[in-house]
């Protein structure tokens, strides 16, 4: 081999050497302007978290005074009672206004409910909790309670709960969380659409009261909602229970 062609094939392989040392460089660069992206996508996500935590963490009343509503009862006052104090029977509820069974249950009961809190029979202590608020996220539960306690300070309690749970959202649905949703339906209760009523709202007046009333539920070891106890005994957890045999057994107890 001559020594010109020696040096043109060294020529061209130093040519491709460069070229692919150029590619490679090019090829990193890539791959570091790729990674950079990326790395900008994900803080730019937790900024944006970070924003989301912030505003949760301001959230209405979240670290304001315990409110007890007005003639809460009880332990602490954290029993909302319905029904005359003489009654023989008391029946104590735990119940979350996105729960879903909560409502079945009011459903099937209500008007058992009414008639024997309304003939004297029967005294309802109503607990409020947030359970579906830490299963699912969201306020919906403990803004729906407020807005029932709420609804206790202006003497319309029972017939705002009632109407709460003829109105329940899907239990994916926060859609308690809304201020205006709920303001809106306190117009089905009479009077009770007032601007006190719509401060306690907004303000979240009784949310640390609610709070505390969903660590009594988790200190008394009950797991799920409703929580219905007549006598100590939990008879939601009753197969056999129906309106009737609950009627039977109040007005049994009247005896």
């Amino acid at each position: 081999m001559s020594e010109k062609n020696h040096d043109g094939k060294r020529t061209a392989r130093e040519r491709l050497a460069v070229e692919r040392e150029k590619q490679k460089s090019v090829e990193r660069r890539r791959r570091t302007l790729i990674v950079g992206a990326s790395i900008v996508c994900v803080l730019g996500l937790a900024a944006v978290i970070g924003v989301v935590a912030a505003k949760a963490g301001k959230s209405k009343g979240s670290a304001g005074p315990v409110v007890a509503p007005s003639g809460a009862q009880g332990k602490d006052s954290l029993a909302i009672p319905v029904g005359k104090d003489g009654a023989r029977s008391t029946l104590t509820v735990w119940e979350d206004f996105r729960c879903p069974a909560c409502m079945a249950f009011e459903t099937a009961y209500r008007p058992t409910l009414h008639e024997l809190t309304d003939s004297g029979k029967l005294r309802i202590e109503y607990h409020l909790v947030r359970l579906i608020d830490g299963n699912l996220g969201g306020t919906g539960s403990r803004d729906a309670a407020n807005a029932a306690a709420c609804a206790q300070d202006a003497g319309k309690f029972r017939d705002y709960h009632d109407v709460l749970y003829a109105n329940q959202p899907r239990e994916t649905e926060d859609a308690f969380s809304d201020d205006a949703k709920l303001i809106g339906l306190a117009g089905k209760v009479n009077g009770l659409d007032t601007p006190a009523f719509q401060k306690c709202v907004k303000d979240g007046t009784h949310n640390s009261w609610v709070n505390k009333s969903h660590k009594a539920f988790q200190s008394g070891g009950f797991t799920g909602t409703p929580t219905v106890l007549l006598g100590g005994r939990n008879i939601y957890q009753d197969q056999t229970m129906t309106p009737a045999k609950l009627k039977q057994m109040v007005e049994a107890a009247q005896k």
